[in-house]
């Protein structure tokens, strides 16, 4: 479960708190918490909107690869 490291790195390496990041994810602090503490699995959706947040590659957060690259753009 490399997300959970990924997440928690992430957050404090942009100077969030759990409460600021479980509000965009619209969900409650403690519910974040427990993401970051590998209680509660994070649904799909909450890694995209992680991911777009943060601009970074869904794969980097879940730690398929270690290279940070930018979130996909949809225009093609």
């Amino acid at each position: 479960m490399d997300y959970i490291n990924r997440i928690r790195s992430l957050r404090e390496d942009n100077d969030y708190t759990q409460k600021e990041v479980a509000r965009l994810l619209n969900v409650g602090q403690r519910t974040y918490a427990d993401y970051e503490y590998g209680k509660t699995r994070i649904p799909l959706d909450s890694i995209i909107k992680l991911a777009k947040f943060y601009d970074v590659d869904m794969n980097y957060i879940c730690g398929v690869s270690q290279v940070k690259k930018h979130f996909p753009n949809s225009k093609m």
